[in-house]
């Protein structure tokens, strides 16, 4: 059979290559200057003199003389509990619309689509007044449930794809071997929708670490900060200090660049496999 693949000129190689050099730069340069920046001294900071009198003094500084870890530890209790639960709700609604037919599931499925059509500034209000009536401003649980208004209908909606792609014949072989419907969720599929968990709980943690607005709406003072609250303390109508601002960058990366290499295997799986199922 011939080869029907065309070849490349070098003047187009030399384009594709230069262009995916330049892309690069523009993508890495924004967190590379950050790096350089938390290791220079205050003087320095919005010099392009990146390596002038390097020194750790921005991360002592903001580990030992502010409320950093407090902040860190917020954030990772909220994230964590929002990742746990997030994935078990969109795992559970996805596989309850995949495989049964009830009264009311299709408009819940579209109530779950509507959801993501409100932009998050116009619910900041309303969810401050309800948590506010509830008790829950300045605690966890309310950032937790307001991610997971956020994370479990997208989540819930990618994971119905997933179940529909496994066929319905392990269910029926799961009943047959005397399980119940949770038993043939939680023994049969969960472990064959692997792709599909990843990229929720990947989604769901990155949804409540880097999330901004919410965080700094519902969490005031040191103590109750979450970490995109606590940056905020760093920058101010008169100065910013950009030294302890790029070094808690560099440190609040950490943890996503964590989750995503643990995940990395299956994230690109779940995403090839989410993008060819109709």
């Amino acid at each position: 059979m011939p080869n029907t693949r065309r070849s490349r000129s070098p003047l187009a190689s030399i384009g594709l290559h230069g262009t995916l050099l330049v892309a690069t730069v523009v993508a890495v340069f924004p967190a590379l200057w950050v790096l350089l920046t938390s290791l220079k001294p205050a003087k320095f900071a919005t010099t392009t003199d990146f390596f002038h009198d390097t020194t750790l003094a921005n991360y002592t500084h903001l580990l030992g003389d502010t409320k950093f870890l407090t902040w860190f530890g917020n954030s990772v209790i909220v994230a964590a509990t929002t990742t746990v639960i997030g994935v078990f709700l969109a795992a559970t609604t996805g596989y309850a619309v995949s495989r049964f037919r009830f009264p009311g599931m299709r408009p819940l499925m579209w109530v779950l689509l509507i959801t993501q059509m409100f932009p998050m500034a116009i619910l900041i209000v309303p969810l401050y007044n309800l948590f506010s009536s509830m008790g829950l401003l300045n605690q966890p649980v309310g950032l937790v449930i307001t991610y997971l208004t956020i994370a479990v209908p997208f989540c819930a909606w990618m994971m119905k794809g997933f179940f529909d792609a496994i066929p319905v014949e392990i269910d029926e072989s799961g009943r047959v071997d005397g399980l119940n419907p949770f038993g043939t969720f939680w023994r049969l599929i969960l472990p064959l929708a692997r792709p599909g968990l990843a990229v929720t709980g990947f989604y769901s943690f990155i949804t409540a670490w880097g999330e901004v607005a919410y965080a700094s709406a519902f969490m005031v003072g040191e103590d109750n900060m979450t970490l995109a609250g606590g940056l905020q303390t760093f920058v101010n109508q008169y100065t910013a200090q950009w030294g302890p601002m790029t070094a808690a960058s560099v440190l609040i990366a950490v943890p996503a660049v964590i989750v995503f290499v643990l995940v990395q295997r299956h994230l690109v799986t779940g995403m090839t496999a989410g993008a060819t199922k109709g």
